[in-house]
């Protein structure tokens, strides 16, 4: 498989993606949309966020990149038809546009759906191949990530490790997720395997 190979432009997307949630975070930790309980993380704070949320933007999604990346060399032939690729971009499409127009100005949804919705048109011209085999790869992510993010937001403890201001959001928790992670997990993913894949034609 020798992932390692493509270092550079795992790395360059990495730190384009991780810039541009930072940013994010930064923002919405600083106006309380969301924020991290001081029990569970070290002292050190960047921009008012713990040295975990930063490690985050680069482990999290290196390891899920290679799982996909994983499917594509164990299963090279595992692809969804471009047509119905196609047809479930659209589909998510339009019913992300009422639900965002209808909610817009709660900060999480507003933001975290408008991200979602340009890379997924942006993906519909330029990146549907990719999203052929993405999807099948981010169903099986969401196994970890039901895991790990159940935990972060408070599943089986007494207090989250990060808590939501559900004014500024959906409201509607999967468990104790809310429903907008979903969704950001998935534009903060995509968006490094588009970038890797144009990163690659350069190399």
């Amino acid at each position: 498989m020798r992932f390692i190979k493509h270092w550079k432009a795992v790395l360059l997307s990495l730190t384009i993606v991780a810039t541009v949630f930072l940013i994010w975070d930064a923002i919405f930790t600083h106006n309380g949309v969301w924020g991290f309980n001081p029990d569970y993380h070290l002292p050190f704070l960047l921009f008012g966020m713990p040295i975990e949320e930063w490690m985050f933007f680069f482990c999290i999604p290196y390891a899920s990149i290679f799982i996909h990346y994983s499917l594509e060399y164990f299963k090279p032939n595992l692809l969804i038809p471009q047509s119905i690729t196609r047809a479930i971009t659209i589909t998510i499409i339009v019913i992300l546009i009422p639900i965002l127009i209808y909610n817009f100005g709660k900060a999480y949804t507003t933001v975290n759906y408008l991200f979602l919705i340009v890379l997924l048109v942006v993906s519909f011209f330029y990146g549907i191949e990719h999203l052929r085999r993405f999807y099948i790869a981010f169903l099986i992510i969401l196994i970890p990530f039901f895991i790990v993010n159940g935990i972060l937001t408070g599943t089986g403890l007494e207090e989250p490790i990060v808590w939501y201001n559900n004014e500024e959001n959906l409201g509607i928790r999967l468990l104790t997720i809310p429903v907008e992670d979903i969704g950001y997990a998935f534009t903060m993913l995509f968006g490094n395997v588009f970038l890797i894949e144009k990163f690659k034609k350069k190399e």
